[in-house]
């Protein structure tokens, strides 16, 4: 009966719950009306994705938990930096791109790492070259490329690489 609930009925509970909240956020309500739509929607959704789940990683949740916080901190202070800055002389800007190394050539670790800096106000990811081993990124405002390099490598990708353990291994980037 456990093996049928967690395989069948709820393939993928963390996207359950996901799916549920969301619904209830965008409801704006927690009528039971809203209830049971949230709850099938919570049952409905994985089954119907679950063909392209193929596995969902172990990770770290407490960490990711504190990297989720510490990203929407940093969008919020961003879109205010951002502001200021498209509002004030614009001859005070210095848009660059520049290059990110990356620690290790995990998929979800990179893709997650251009994804957050994309999602960062003044900052775009333009892509991952895995050949290379870099992230390009277009930043609005950079006095200092390598002080930006080392603040997405401390602030992302390192809690990144500890949510997936994603340590560097035999074939990952040297």
């Amino acid at each position: 009966m456990k093996k049928f609930i967690s395989d069948q009925l709820l393939p993928h509970p963390f996207v359950s719950v996901i799916v549920g909240l969301s619904w209830l956020m965008l409801a704006h309500s927690v009528s039971p009306g809203n209830l049971v739509i949230a709850l099938i929607l919570a049952i409905w959704i994985p089954r119907w994705v679950k063909p392209f789940i193929v596995c969902t990683p172990n990770i770290h949740w407490f960490k990711a938990i504190r990297l989720m916080l510490v990203v929407v901190w940093d969008i919020i202070i961003c879109n205010i930096r951002v502001a200021k800055w498209v509002l004030g002389p614009t001859d005070k800007l210095h848009p660059k791109w520049f290059r990110v190394p990356l620690e290790t050539n995990h998929d979800q670790v990179n893709a997650l790492l251009a994804m957050i800096i994309t999602t960062t106000p003044g900052t775009v990811s333009a892509g991952i070259d895995q050949e290379r081993g870099d992230i390009l990124v277009h930043s609005l405002n950079t006095e200092d490329e390598n002080i930006d390099i080392q603040d997405i490598k401390q602030r992302y990708e390192a809690p990144l690489i500890a949510i997936f353990n994603a340590h560097q291994t035999d074939g990952d980037l040297p």
